[in-house]
């Protein structure tokens, strides 16, 4: 994912290399490895140690493409480049090899926010299955390819990991 900080010119991208275990990671920001420890995660912030140095981020409020931090005690904006709808898409089956994929899976861990549509319905590829909440940010899940929805297997409210079926299509 591509992050902006606002007021600066550069940009960073970062990405989860290796999960040691344990909430220790190796994570690499614009090409250079760094070890990561998440220490305490919850509604409010996080708390985490990043090549040894302890860093302390608290979410104030966080929209689809902007997130306010404190991150210690220094108040941030980071604007957040990627299309992220467009990057769930294609890796959910979207923007792939055609329709051999039945299963449209998730690949972000979130919460169920809302559904919109129900099993039988005729979608097209593009249409809003599901909306996830991850990380205080609301993501649309859209179908892969044009059917008729099959097995839905996500609740409002739910919680699904990364990877999870949400439905088929055939």
């Amino acid at each position: 994912m591509n992050y902006k900080i606002s007021d600066i010119e550069k940009s960073f991208e970062g990405k989860i290399v290796e999960n040691l275990g344990n909430n220790d990671y190796v994570i690499k920001i614009n090409d250079k490895d760094h070890q990561l420890r998440i220490l305490n995660m919850d509604a409010k912030g996080i708390e985490f140690i990043l090549d040894q140095q302890y860093h302390k981020a608290k979410y104030l409020e966080t929209s689809t493409n902007e997130i306010n931090l404190v991150i210690d005690h220094v108040p941030v904006t980071l604007n957040m480049n990627t299309h992220f709808d467009e990057v769930v898409f294609k890796n959910s089956g979207g923007g792939g090899s055609g329709g051999a994929q039945l299963a449209l899976k998730s690949q972000i861990p979130g919460k169920v926010v809302s559904i919109a549509v129900a099993e039988g319905d005729s979608v097209k590829k593009g249409d809003v299955i599901c909306t996830l909440e991850s990380m205080k940010m609301q993501v649309a899940v859209k179908a892969h390819k044009d059917g008729v929805l099959k097995n839905l297997k996500i609740k409002e409210g739910a919680t699904v990991a990364k990877g999870d079926v949400i439905a088929d299509l055939e």
